[in-house]
């Protein structure tokens, strides 16, 4: 296994394993917001119980999270020295903002975890705004630097190196609020979804009480909101791509001739050899029209770049595939249990089913999109800038790091696993001990001490 190799499959697993922290990093604390701001609203306290929960799931998550994503810093300058040699003095500030993103969250979550019983409903409540805020904002921030990776700006390069660097334009570079706004929707969408699969799980299991059907219903508001907003964000973002890296649209939709009124693909497995895509669905004129709006426009195909400068075709098109494919299938879900809904009519075996499934989904979706982001940015770590094989570290040994750090990550996970399998234990105290706490007190932070932890 030579040195490029291995990096780039260690950066993709690690990669791949923190995406999945990252996101439900950034949703689980607006959930729960929401949660604990219908208890304040309606005093019903299956609410607390769920904010309760989801602020426990938060707190192990965010644990997880630094765990991993100080990992992640280690390896870009374990991996990629040359490329931290070029890009640390522009990206930098967006790092470095995150780093007080990161600490603002710890603070906030902290006062949140253990002011249940010493700050009032209404304080407490508000300690989590910056929670959500900040859990947003270190993703957003972390994707100026990515952004800034796909559209490199603020900079001009002499004998290899960039001078009259501008940190602000590297910062606010022109893909950043696209592509910030595709990741927030992702996160939360994913972590939604993540969220009403366990919900859907424990009803399949019988558990059709309050608890259940509260945390689902939470939890789809958010989904569906964000389902539905997400192509909408999806659209400006292929626009974006058909604008700054063509190469990455061509692979996308595996079109590999230039041509107007070209065509959406749907399915299909592309042949790189033979340049075709046997078994793919055919829309006439289809990705001119989502790519521009016009449905005449030509379109580049992977015949006017060099073969060097394409990614994995056939690595794009799939993925894209399944993130779109995934997005689709979601809202479909979600049509059927609101439909089911305004007709007063309890979700089926089928149903919670297909809300398990939507999970499931949801992470692939996420997956596959930054599988989309990297992997057609290829062959380039700074797209027109630098290849990620000229920026991969020459010293010897990598295997050494990819095994160590592929382990470290499975180790993460399948801790994460157990301790949130261990947290979802069904509602935290029966419908009788709240009734109980109400006749006996009237105010809602004594309430919340009564209320037992999952």
């Amino acid at each position: 296994m030579d040195n490029l190799v291995a990096a780039r499959a260690q950066m993709a697993i690690s990669l791949g394993f923190h995406m999945v922290f990252a996101a439900l990093g950034i949703g689980l604390p607006l959930l729960m917001l929401i949660s604990e701001g219908l208890w304040l609203r309606r005093k019903e306290q299956v609410y607390l119980d769920l904010a309760k929960k989801w602020a426990k799931a938060t707190g192990l998550l965010f644990a997880i999270g630094a765990v991993s994503g100080t990992a992640l810093s280690f390896e870009l300058g374990l991996l990629w020295p040359p490329f931290m040699k070029f890009a640390g003095p522009i990206i930098g500030p967006a790092f470095a903002l995150e780093g007080y993103a990161f600490f603002i969250e710890a603070i906030f979550l902290g006062l949140y975890l253990y002011g249940w019983k010493r700050l009032s409903p209404r304080a407490h409540w508000l300690c989590g705004i910056p929670v959500a805020v900040s859990g947003m904002m270190s993703g957003v921030l972390v994707m100026s630097a990515n952004s800034w990776m796909q559209n490199p700006v603020g900079f001009q390069v002499e004998n290899g190196m960039p001078i009259n660097i501008d940190p602000l334009q590297a910062l606010f570079n022109p893909s950043w609020g696209i592509l910030a706004v595709h990741l927030t929707l992702a996160s939360y969408m994913a972590t939604a979804f993540m969220v009403a699969a366990v919900y859907a799980w424990g009803m399949l299991r019988g558990r059709r009480d309050r608890y259940h059907n509260a945390g689902l219903t939470i939890a789809l508001i958010l989904g569906t909101i964000t389902a539905i907003a997400q192509p909408i964000s999806g659209d400006f973002a292929a626009r974006l791509v058909a604008e700054t890296q063509p190469t990455k649209l061509a692979a996308m939709e595996s079109q590999f001739a230039t041509e107007r009124s070209a065509p959406l693909r749907i399915g299909g497995l592309p042949n790189v050899e033979n340049r075709t895509v046997p078994f793919a669905i055919e829309i006439p004129g289809g990705l001119s029209l989502l790519a521009t709006h016009d449905f005449n426009a030509e379109i580049k195909g992977l015949e006017a770049f060099p073969r060097e400068d394409w990614p994995d075709v056939a690595l794009v098109h799939i993925a894209f595939q399944v993130m779109v494919g995934s997005g689709l299938l979601i809202l479909l879900i979600c049509a059927i249990y609101w439909l089911l809904r305004w007709r007063k009519r309890e979700a089926g075996k089928w149903l919670l089913r297909g809300l398990v499934l939507s999970g499931v989904l949801g992470v692939a979706a996420t997956e596959a999109g930054w599988i989309v982001t990297e992997v057609g940015r290829q062959p380039y770590i700074i797209y027109n800038i630098m290849r990620t094989a000229d920026a991969v570290t020459p010293a010897p040994g990598i295997w050494v790091t990819f095994v160590s750090f592929v382990a470290l990550y499975v180790l993460l996970a399948v801790t994460l696993i157990w301790l949130l399998l261990r947290l979802a234990t069904g509602r935290p105290v029966d419908d009788a001990d709240h009734e109980g706490e109400h006749a006996k007190t009237s105010r809602p932070d004594e309430e919340a001490s009564g209320a037992a932890s999952a």
